[in-house]
């Protein structure tokens, strides 16, 4: 087992504990620390797998602002007033459990459609399939074009789906407009 492998599967599992710790994690703030560790174990991983622009752009964008956004957001909001209010027998939410498994289930049927797709994609790249400018793929210009030519209608999508989430939770946290 080479190096780099030994790396992948340490950062790989930092990942996962961290995910896992911030859905079962019942203090907000400990959730929003360890979304960051999170993000840095992600950013690692693309430092191994030779990709070290995506690993600045995570550790920028997701784990520089957006998360430092949602430690104020938990912040101002007063995340330990939520715990008192669940801890006093407050009523269940049986709903948003039905549709976290029914999210969920779309997710692992979205993963395995991926995982199925990279490795079709995987089968060209190996038999000679690979367009010949594929290397240069990887650069942010052509990153930049592509998101901003051919992807533009799911990079706006996108953008509004981010924000509509961020006033539905903000509409559930402020429970008296």
């Amino acid at each position: 087992m080479g190096t780099e492998l030994l790396l992948f599967y340490l950062f790989g599992g930092v990942a996962v504990a961290a995910s896992l710790l911030v859905v079962l994690g019942r203090n907000a703030m400990h959730s929003v620390l360890l979304l960051i560790v999170s993000f840095a174990a992600l950013a690692a991983l693309y430092i191994t797998l030779d990709s070290p622009f995506a690993a600045v752009i995570q550790i920028i964008i997701y784990a520089g602002a957006i998360m430092v956004l949602f430690l104020f957001v938990v912040m101002l909001l007063n995340a330990h007033k939520e715990d008192d209010y669940v801890s006093a027998g407050a009523p269940t939410m049986k709903k948003p459990l039905y549709m976290g498994a029914v999210l969920a289930v779309v997710l692992a049927a979205e993963l395995v459609w991926a995982l199925v797709r990279a490795g079709h994609a995987q089968d060209g790249m190996l038999t000679g399939g690979a367009s010949p400018d594929a290397a240069a793929l990887g650069s942010v210009r052509a990153l930049g074009q592509l998101l901003f030519t051919d992807y533009a209608f799911a990079f706006e999508v996108t953008s509004i789906l981010i924000i509509v989430a961020m006033v539905g939770a903000v509409v559930l946290a402020k429970r008296e407009l």
